[in-house]
């Protein structure tokens, strides 16, 4: 049994001369196997965020339903929402460089 089939697919000419010209440049042998190349490219893009979505966004927002205020440590604190106290620029730049130097000795 053949294990290709032969397709007809319509594309925009600048993908078409894409194509051509990575061909014309020794990149692939084929047109073929350029199409290929991406087809490929695009299922392992495809299952990269479907690893995501299931290792991390799914138990992110799980987390989240148990416990919303966990997610807005500053829930307690309805000041924190007003721009009136709000910690200057310089000070979060500051202790956001503090976080990293001791996150950076942590790692030695």
């Amino acid at each position: 049994m053949r294990s290709t089939r032969q397709m007809s697919i319509t594309l925009p000419v600048e993908m078409a001369q894409s194509i051509r010209v990575k061909v014309e440049r020794g990149d692939y042998a084929s047109e073929s196997e350029v199409v290929r190349e991406g087809l490929r490219a695009l299922f392992e893009r495809e299952a990269a965020v479907e690893r995501w979505l299931r290792e991390e966004v799914a138990p992110a927002h799980d987390r989240h339903a148990a416990n919303p205020d966990a997610a807005n440590p500053d829930a307690a604190n309805p000041d924190a929402a007003n721009p009136d106290s709000a910690m200057p620029l310089e000070d979060a730049a500051s202790r956001i460089r503090q976080r990293r130097k001791i996150q950076s000795r942590a790692g030695e």
